[in-house]
């Protein structure tokens, strides 16, 4: 069954332009780096998805946006989340993954847009590590911004950002703010997973002019059929309710399963899917 969902995909999807698109490179001593267009473009307009122009009805007032971390990581994991998942869903990648470009393609290709996750300082740091350039709370700005560069240099063609754990980072003011405005500088969104109440990301972002989303849940908190499936159907009630949900997942084989199946249904309920992307409010992108 998983052969024939992908030869569909295959013979459906329109593929992403390739990247990186012209002018919106900077170069730098560890890597390319995204930048905004002489002309005004922005790498989070350019590299985003675009919603499906066929939506009307019921479904353009329901809509919900799922992505999807840990990406990069994993051959087998980022290779079965790429060929199965809908296109609408985002990819989220980590900075640390070998061969980091090639998937960027190959998620492109199968129309995903993607995101790059950032490691940000956790309140048990550094008994719970992110891994190497993690932004911290307690160096100097200079020092967060080099890493920061450094981690933006991994990989080029992502519309925005997204945070990977960082519950204390988010919730610190002038270190976040230092960050984001460099996000912003450089023609991104900024994509909270949503897995931290304290985070400060959404209002620090309204203050400085950066687009910014968080994540309504987290899908798979309990990696089991039966809740997952019953997060996606809290998910669909959060969707009624506002119009907008957005749903936040790692790449574990389950989840990827229940997402599949459960995207199946959502033409019927009324429900369009939506990269994430398209939840940013609009100007802000």
């Amino acid at each position: 069954m998983a052969d024939i969902t992908i030869e569909t995909l295959e013979a459906t999807v329109a593929a992403l332009p390739p990247v990186p698109a012209k002018g919106l490179v900077e170069k730098s001593s560890t890597g390319p780096l995204p930048r905004i267009g002489e002309d005004g473009r922005r790498p989070s307009q350019v590299y985003a998805r675009k919603p499906d122009a066929n939506t009307s009805g019921a479904a353009a007032r329901v809509r919900i946006a799922i992505f999807v971390g840990g990406m990069g990581l994993s051959a087998k994991g980022t290779n079965a989340a790429i060929k199965r998942l809908p296109e609408q869903v985002t990819l989220g990648f980590a900075p640390y993954g070998k061969g980091l470009q090639s998937w960027i393609k190959k998620a492109r290709d199968y129309g995903h847009e993607v995101l790059l996750q950032i490691p940000m300082e956790p309140y048990d740091f550094p008994d719970n590590d992110p891994g190497p350039y993690t932004l911290l709370t307690n160096l100097p700005d200079a020092e967060n911004m080099r890493r920061l560069k450094w981690l933006m240099s991994r990989f080029v063609g992502y519309a925005g950002v997204t945070n990977y754990m960082g519950a204390k980072f988010t919730a610190t003011p002038e270190p976040l703010r230092n960050t984001l405005a460099e996000i912003s500088r450089r023609g991104l969104i900024f994509v909270d997973n949503g897995t931290s109440q304290r985070s400060k990301a959404k209002q620090v972002g309204r203050e400085i002019g950066l687009g910014v989303s968080t994540a309504d849940l987290l899908i798979d908190v309990n990696p089991s059929k039966a809740a997952i499936d019953k997060a996606l159907m809290q998910l669909e009630n959060i969707a009624r309710r506002r119009g907008l949900a957005i749903g936040y997942a790692s790449g574990l084989p389950i989840s990827i399963e229940r997402i599949v199946e459960w995207s199946k249904s959502l033409e019927a309920k009324g429900i369009t899917l939506v990269p994430v992307s398209a939840t940013i409010p609009a100007g802000q992108t």
